[in-house]
């Protein structure tokens, strides 16, 4: 069925004119990642038509792109950075980058390793066609984003979970990851600081997963967009560590770091070799993006810019006041996370699968959160909530909730 808007739209007689085959790969990229926004929509279409919806099943925050970015788009459209770009991103870009790169990881990066993106999940896809074949195995711990089975499911791979058990702190077990290694293992993707559960992996475990790369001959695909959004804990990048760059394919963005979610810009860094291959991709797919958002996210790399370090304190400020507010609830419990933009709220203790309770919650307290049992087996009985609204919104978000919660409990009681 045609999309419009996130909602599915029903075929019209004057479309229904045969029956038609589709590709198997269409299967592949729909399941229950796809399915996991029903309730969103549902929150959106009801937003649209006028009712008072609080969204937080969304991570699109709510700040606006710092002032100096903008200019230097608006600069680069008026001076007429409107022609083709290269293919896989302005050099300057490029370069700026493979600076931000090497002062991360301390490995010497220049330009020649970097593939401009437009955003960070198609910076996935590609890395996806370029490295994996039908039949290959990648092994990833969950819970997980909604769309990786996806993108690894285009490219004809399969997907191996590892659990990351609410009970260690949504951090897996390397041995877990070892033993899931066999013949047809192609690469591991791992995602610090995660989303949803904003646990950030230590090094320890890194090198320990870098040792299996190394011992299996194995790809990385790092997934790193929220790296810039830490609080308790440090991230490392796995790239750095010994022998892995030459087989690490690190993927970061500037949608949350810069509040540029719809800039669409995000990158690989990698070994040079590939970004070959994703020239060629590049070339039948995106043809470069444009370039006067490049001239945006230049100054995004190389401007001490003080809306960034703001929007972080002002995340972490929200985070303090959710976890605050829904503390010591009935039938649920919050869990504070180390990184990112999303708090997950175990409800398992209500009675409600997570489904049921974020469903309820939208029609009773109008309130959307995101059910995060697509994430993986590990968050079942989960909710994830997006901090990307203002601290008044969110303390009405958390009264509704807790009037929701209150209720469940009475009714049970009853």
């Amino acid at each position: 069925m045609p999309v419009a808007g996130g909602r599915v739209q029903p075929f019209t007689d004057r479309w229904v004119t045969a029956i038609m085959r589709f590709s198997s790969r269409t299967e592949r990229i729909g399941g229950d990642g796809a399915r996991a926004w029903e309730i969103h929509y549902r929150a959106v279409e009801r937003r649209r038509q006028g009712d008072d919806v609080i969204l937080l099943s969304i991570g699109d925050p709510d700040f606006n792109t710092p002032p100096a970015i903008v200019d230097s788009a608006i600069a680069g459209l008026r001076s007429g950075n409107t022609h083709y770009n290269d293919v896989v991103g302005d050099p300057d870009l490029r370069q700026a980058i493979a600076r931000q790169h090497a002062a991360l990881t301390g490995l010497d990066t220049g330009p020649e390793h970097v593939a401009v993106f437009s955003g960070a999940q198609n910076a996935l896809f590609a890395a996806a066609m370029c490295l994996l074949d039908e039949g290959d195995e990648v092994i990833a711990p969950e819970p997980m984003y909604v769309t990786y089975e996806a993108f690894l499911g285009a490219s004809g791979a399969r997907l191996v979970r590892v659990p990351s058990p609410r009970a260690n702190a949504f951090h897996f077990d390397p041995a877990a990851i070892q033993a899931a290694v066999n013949g047809n293992t192609r690469a591991i993707l791992l995602n610090t600081p995660n989303n949803p559960t904003g646990a950030v992996l230590t090094r320890g475990e890194l090198e320990a997963v870098a040792a299996i790369c190394r011992a299996h001959d194995l790809w990385l695909i790092s997934d790193e967009v929220y790296a810039s959004l830490t609080f308790e804990a440090d991230h490392v990048s796995p790239c750095g560590l010994p022998g892995m760059a030459e087989r690490t394919i690190t993927v970061s963005s500037l949608s949350k770091s810069h509040a540029m979610t719809g800039w669409r810009v995000g990158w690989t860094v990698s070994p040079p070799e590939l970004v070959g291959h994703f020239i060629n991709l590049a070339t039948c797919m995106l043809y470069g993006g444009p370039g006067f958002i490049h001239d945006g996210a230049v100054t995004a790399l190389t401007r001490d810019l003080p809306e960034v370090l703001a929007m972080k304190a002002e995340i972490l400020a929200r985070r303090d006041l959710v976890c605050g507010m829904l503390a010591n609830l009935p039938g649920l419990e919050c869990l504070r996370p180390d990184a990112g933009m999303f708090v997950m709220v175990d409800v398992r203790a209500s009675g409600l699968s997570a489904h049921d309770y974020a469903s309820r919650l939208l029609d009773e307290q109008a309130v959307s959160v995101l059910p995060a049992d697509a994430f993986g087996p590990s968050a079942l009985g989960h909710l994830r909530l997006g901090l990307c609204t203002s601290r008044a919104v969110l303390e009405e978000a958390c009264a509704r909730i807790a009037n929701f919660a209150k209720a469940i409990q009475s009714r049970h009681t009853a």
